[in-house]
């Protein structure tokens, strides 16, 4: 008797990556009955100490002044679903694709981005650097121990790949730790699309929050940006009477400047 996928993956497009095709795992291991080697990464990752920490990571905003702030940990949850749902229109594997999304900033340390710079200048006093992304593969090959028979997590290749290849390249001249990603090829298209659906959450969410923060004066932004005023305006016509910030809901301006609306 075959065994089943207890989930239904879409038919996948010519240029999707396959998990038959994966270039495997560090430390070899048997297949699983009903899961791929992506959904088993997935599922690793979201079991991860690591992941759980990033409850407490700053995204932008801090719980100071409200508790509705994405912190970086709702951030990467929002990129994995824009991540599922674009990898399925385009016909890309949508388990890699959510893998990488659920993997993506692992590496981030508190504080944000302010937090990394700071780790970098102090790093570089003592001749090293802090980079997430590589802080990341730090992570998932050695930092989390919850197996017996080998440290970190023991990913498949393309996800580790994609936590080095999905937002900057490397020089193998000058990261020749990292020769084995293939550093002058593209990843497979499931990385690639991590970067543009990161800037999709967070462009919007960050828009948000800051208007959850008091730090947005729409009637500024709409003096301001002709187009967001002009689609401001519309929504406003359509719904007289309504509160400011269901107005201002992104996907509200987007359908208004000619977009598709998504009720998430």
């Amino acid at each position: 008797m075959t065994e089943q996928s207890i989930e239904s993956v879409p038919t996948l497009a010519p240029w999707a990556m396959r998990a038959e095709e994966s270039r495997s795992r560090r430390h070899p291991e048997p297949p699983h009955p009903y899961r791929s080697v992506y959904a088993r990464d997935r599922d690793r990752i979201i079991h991860s100490r690591a992941f759980r920490r990033l409850e407490a990571k700053t995204q932008v905003f801090t719980t100071r002044y409200s508790d509705h702030f994405r912190n970086r940990l709702t951030h990467t949850l929002e990129v994995a679903q824009i991540a599922r749902t674009v990898a399925s229109a385009l016909g890309l594997n949508t388990e890699l694709a959510e893998a990488l999304a659920l993997v993506h900033d692992i590496g981030h340390p508190p504080f944000g981005h302010a937090g990394e710079r700071k780790l970098d200048e102090l790093m570089r006093a003592h001749g090293g650097c802090f980079n997430h992304n590589l802080h990341a593969l730090r992570i998932v090959e050695q930092f989390e121990q919850r197996y017996l028979d080998f440290p970190g997590l023991n990913l498949t290749f393309e996800v580790r790949e994609g936590i080095i290849k999905h937002s900057r390249d490397y020089s193998a001249a000058e990261f020749p730790q990292l020769a084995e990603y293939l550093l002058d090829l593209r990843p497979p298209l499931e990385a690639q699309l991590i970067d543009p659906v990161d800037e999709i959450a967070y462009n919007t969410a960050d828009i948000d929050d800051a208007l959850e923060a008091e730090l947005l004066d729409l009637a500024v932004l709409r003096k301001e940006v002709g187009f967001f005023g002009e689609a401001y305006t519309q929504v406003a016509s359509a719904h007289p009477g309504a509160r400011e910030k269901l107005i201002f809901t992104p996907r509200r301006i987007q359908r208004s400047c000619g977009g598709a609306e998504s009720r998430a």
